[in-house]
């Protein structure tokens, strides 16, 4: 008898453990799998129908934000402001329904009007677990099944960080026994902490001459240290009060050494994955206001970091010098693709992404390794700024104004091969970047949440 309970437990064991396990297709984490907006998945149309692809379902009342969806196993999470707290949730990836809402703090309200409505992070997902970033810089560990808070840092309280102009939007980073984030501080410009006890591992502290800020492209449009309609917000000549950006880190792996690629407001740095150690920096794609958005981009060992505001992009290759330490050195830096937020993708050694910051823009493709731009759609008008997932051969391409496209990424010229608008579209840029997994896209605008069927029949 007891050898039948045994193996009962142990199976069931098994099952529950199966159902908790992540499919080959899921985007558990900000930007997909791998951190680079692609998705391996196959099967999927090649040309939407007139109307576009049918829609599956749609979730509501989910609460204020920019937060983009992640998906895994199963389940969709996300975050969001609701009345008065900052949330983060899940709903079932099947049909939409609410599983569970767990406030984690009151909601924040900031100073500028763009993205008051919430957070923008999106949940990184680790076996049981998810990891969010609050707009104020609170680090929250959460159970996937229940939603109950594990373990909570704070990036201004722990760390000595400083809050950008837009508060805290970085999607955490999960890297082992790691989470990888971003305060900013003077001592801690990246830290590591423990995954399963919020427990600090190490702080990366940037030399001086690292920290600074850079000479180039300081100010922007506008003058010295002014921004968008002409706030003074900038760097100017006493520098952000934020060493932190927007953006999110990524890990790669150099000469035999892991390390963390982060665009901070200053620059885009590497740092040593097991102590946090300073390894290399450059400069040229953060512009003058600090405002870096867009993940850095590896790719066949080049890193790309691109900024709007008068900046641009930059291509890098790290080598190894005699006495052990780390140079990046620039390739090309290109006008053509100042990228604000909406993300970049490369297929076939050709990059594609939107140029353009808040005076608009239009989607664009350079040659990843020469800068060269092979084509761009400014002319035309027919493409406007917006946000990219590179999924089976095809751009998920999402517009500031909504409209969703499907693109055939060719170097010779610009592809398209569908397009279609959400139903009950907000008047708020659509900024939530466009996520798909297992044969299913997702679009989020702000309070709702629509799935869309795109499999191939």
């Amino acid at each position: 008898m007891k050898y039948c309970t045994a193996f009962l437990v142990s199976l069931l064991f098994c099952i529950t453990a199966l159902a908790a396990a992540p499919g080959a297709f899921d985007w558990p984490q900000w930007q997909g799998p791998d951190r680079n907006s692609t998705s391996k998945e196959t099967g999927l149309l090649k040309e939407w129908p007139k109307d576009g692809p049918p829609l599956a379902w749609t979730a509501k009342n989910l609460g204020g934000g920019d937060s983009a969806p992640s998906i895994a196993a199963g389940r969709i999470y996300g975050m969001s402001n609701r009345g008065a707290d900052e949330v983060v949730w899940a709903i079932s990836e099947s049909d939409g329904k609410p599983v569970w809402v767990t406030a984690l703090r009151p909601a924040t309200a900031q100073q500028f009007a763009q993205s008051q409505e919430g957070p923008s992070c999106t949940p990184t997902v680790d076996g049981d677990r998810l990891y969010v970033v609050g707009l104020t810089g609170e680090i929250s560990c959460v159970q996937a099944t229940d939603g109950k808070v594990v373990w909570h840092r704070s990036m201004m309280n722990d760390f000595g960080g400083r809050a950008p102009m837009w508060n805290f939007r970085e999607s955490p980073l999960v890297d082992g026994d790691k989470v990888i984030c971003t305060p900013g501080g003077d001592d801690a410009m990246v830290v590591a902490l423990n995954k399963l006890t919020g427990k600090t591992i190490w702080k990366s502290k940037l030399p001086a001459a690292a920290a600074a800020p850079a000479p180039e492209n300081a100010g922007g449009p506008g003058g010295p240290g002014r921004g968008p309609g002409g706030r003074g917000f900038g760097r100017g000549r006493g520098g952000p009060q934020a060493g932190a950006g927007y953006s999110s880190a990524i890990a790669i792996d150099f000469g035999g050494q892991r390390q963390y690629v982060q665009f901070t407001s200053k620059a885009l740095i590497g740092v040593a994955a097991t102590d946090g150690t300073f390894l290399w920096r450059y400069d040229k794609p953060a512009n003058g206001m600090g405002i870096n958005i867009t993940t850095p981009l590896y790719h066949d060992g080049m890193i790309f970091a691109s900024s709007a505001y008068g900046a641009g992009g930059g291509a890098v290759k790290l080598n190894k010098a005699a006495d052990g330490s780390i140079q990046a050195t620039e390739l090309y830096f290109s006008r053509r693709m100042q990228n604000h937020h909406g993300g970049l993708v490369v297929v076939d050694g050709a990059l594609f992404g939107a140029h353009g910051g808040n005076e608009g823009g239009n989607i664009a493709c350079l040659d990843l390794k020469t800068g060269e731009q092979l084509w761009s759609q400014r002319d035309e008008g027919r493409v406007k700024k917006g946000s990219v997932a590179l999924v089976d051969g095809r751009i998920y391409y999402r517009e500031e104004s909504g409209t969703v496209l499907l693109v055939e990424p060719s170097k010779a010229g610009y592809v398209e091969r569908g397009r279609f608008n959400q139903p009950n579209r907000t008047r708020l840029p659509a900024w939530a970047h466009p996520v798909v997994a297992n044969g299913k896209l997702y679009i989020r605008d702000q309070d709702a949440l629509y799935c869309y069927d795109v499999k191939a029949k």
